[in-house]
Formats: structure tokens, sequence, C-alpha cells
């Protein structure tokens, strides 16, 4: 097949990684790849050596003349069969590019949310008629994707944004500058401080934690130095061990340096990419009982679930998790089980493959 990936690259290193390497595998399957995207100092090295066609003009506008333009040109030099965009900005030039041309146009959806028929912008993106498919991340989003009257014609599939566990084999990092003694029960947060990531639920929970005296909680992401976190965290009675490191590179590496990762979104994960990594360097998740973190979380087998935005609720996993190394060894063991099989990268890009094919049919 030939592909044409419009995507972006902008990204950190971890958020790119599983989605930039289905384009390298698809390449190694034998089709031939066409990629519109940011330059990257890893990526585009990558690219360029699997014979990946890279075109390093990202699509920086919701309508773009000039992309639109290029993407017509590439469509139609390389007699291009599936065009697949990835963004708000790239789905929305790649439908008015794809207007008039035999190719297909698969759009990406992420998320569960947003998709209202009264808003005209939705009608230049995934509601316009030119989209052929529709990849949704999860089977969350494919049951509100597909339970929308407007694209009941469209061919919706859900694919999971696989994980490979040899992509996790860095040592985990080093967490000397938070002074945490040797031996403690280390909880790590991994979020951007967004209302409906769920932030304010840690730390209403860990509150209610300071008893335990050799319980920590890192707290890594951007703006959680900001109110209302700022007051939460001032006010919190295990205010001495909480430790908030920013934004972080190495995140992954941290959560392997932890005892427990705290997934505590409120709405709108569509398959949280923190726990994928959490679970493949062995570190148990508790996490909020939305609907793509349970997609991923076997509750009892390979993390703990508890119910949306109630903090007594994380705490009392939390307690209990502290009060049990049987039961966080049995957690980790059972870890690595479901991105071996159906969350694995090989079986991602197999159905990339067959969903792709399945459109040239008809």
């Amino acid at each position: 097949m030939n592909i044409l990936a419009c995507t972006s690259s902008d990204s950190s290193f971890n958020s790119l990684r599983p989605e930039h390497e289905i384009y390298i595998s698809l390449a190694k399957s034998g089709h031939n790849i066409t990629i519109i995207t940011h330059k990257n100092e890893t990526y585009s090295k990558r690219f360029l050596k699997y014979n990946i066609t890279l075109i390093e003009k990202p699509i920086t506008k919701k309508i773009s003349l000039s992309s639109i333009r290029l993407i017509r040109k590439i469509i139609k030099e390389k007699s291009i069969d599936i065009v697949y965009a990835t963004n708000s900005k790239s789905i929305p030039n790649s439908v008015i590019a794809c207007m008039g041309l035999p190719t297909k146009l698969v759009v990406y959806r992420g998320t569960a949310s947003g998709l209202y028929w009264h808003d005209p912008a939705n009608y230049l993106s995934i509601l316009n008629p030119r989209v052929d498919g529709v990849i949704c991340v999860s089977r969350y989003v494919f049951n509100y994707v597909s339970s929308l009257k407007v694209l009941k014609n469209k061919n919706i599939t859900s694919i999971y944004k696989g994980h490979n566990i040899s992509w996790y084999n860095k040592s985990p990092a080093n967490l000397n500058e938070f002074s945490i003694e040797e031996g403690a029960f280390i909880a790590i947060c991994v979020t951007n401080a967004r209302p409906h990531k769920g932030l304010h639920i840690v730390l209403n929970a860990v509150d209610q934690l300071s008893d335990l005296e050799n319980f920590h909680l890192i707290l890594v992401g951007k703006g959680i130095d900001k109110e209302p976190y700022k007051s939460l965290y001032k006010n919190n009675r295990l205010k001495s061990r909480i430790h908030i490191a920013g934004y972080r590179n190495n995140a992954p590496e941290m959560i392997a340096a932890s005892t427990i990762l705290i997934q505590p979104s409120i709405s709108g994960e569509g398959l949280p990419r923190v726990i994928l990594e959490s679970l493949a360097y062995g570190t148990p998740v508790i996490a909020s009982a939305n609907p793509g973190s349970m997609e991923i979380i076997n509750d009892g087998n390979n993390g703990i679930i508890v119910p949306v935005g109630n903090p007594t609720a994380l705490a009392d996993g939390l307690r209990k998790l502290h009060d049990s190394a049987d039961t966080l060894m049995a957690l980790a063991a059972n870890s690595k089980t479901k991105l071996e099989n159906e969350m694995s990268h090989k079986r991602t890009v197999n159905k990339y493959i067959e969903y792709f094919e399945s459109l040239l049919v008809h």
C-alpha cells in the first residue's frame, strides 16, 4: 500500500513513540510510507533509516492552502491509497485535499467527547462526508463515535495504540534529589494540571494518609505549582512528603523507580499512555474507573480501580496497597501481560494493515 500520514512530531519522545513506531513497522512490512510532519531530532533519522519519505513541512493551521496543495500533490504523484490524518490541524486540510480524488481518507480519534453535530467546525473534520474511516484508540472511544448517527456510514474501528516492552529498558530514575528514605512507599502521579485530570483528587486523598510515615507522593507534570493545586499542597497534612517535580522527560523511568502509579482522571481519557508505560516497567497502577483506564486495568489483577472523583476511596486503596506487600507483588507480576498480548505494538501494526486493506476492497 501507498500510505500518506499527516501528523505532528513536536511533542515529547515518549508521547510520539507509540504512533511513530507504527509508521516504521508499516515500512518494514513492505508498505510505501510518506509522512508530512515536523522535524524531529530522533524520528527524522529513524524515518529515513527505514526508507520512509519524510516531508518536514508541518501542518500548523486548520486551513492552509499550502498544506492542502502539498497533500494533493503527494496523492497524485505517489498514487496514495490511504491518507491518514491524526490531529485537529491535519484532518481538515486532508479533507479538502482529498476532495475529488480516489484515495481513502482515514482519521484518528483519541477522545470520547466534542463531536457535536451543531458545531460547524466538526464538518471540516471527522463529520465531513469525505472521511472514509475512523480509527479510535480504544473501545470506549469507538462506542462514543459509533453512537453518533451522523457517522453511521463511516467505517469505524478501534485499534489500541500498542506498546513494545522492549522500549522500556532504561534503568529506573535516581530519586535522590527528593531525599526520600530507603524503603519508602512512593506513589507517583504523572499528569498536566487540568481539571479533568483529577490532580485535586490525589491531593485530597493523600491528605488522609499523613499517618503513614514512609508514604511519599511525587507529582510530575506542568502547572502543578499553580492554583488551585498550590493551596491544596500548601495546606496538606502530607506536605513535607509531597515532591513537586514539574515536567520531566524521564517520567517513565521515574515511574519505574516508584512503588505505585496513580491515574486519577475524572473524564476524557481514551487510553491513558502513562498506565501502559507504568505496566511496561512492572509498576502497579491505581486508577479511577474511567472506561479508557478500565480497558487496560483488570481490577485486582494488574492494578486497582477506584470510583471516579472519590478522594476517600483513592486514599483507602493506597492504604491497602501500602499495608500489603504481597498484593503489590502480585499486581506487579501481572503487569506486563496486557502489553504482551492485546495491547502489543505488533498486534497494533497488524490491525492497521488489516483495516487499511479492508478499506481498499470496498
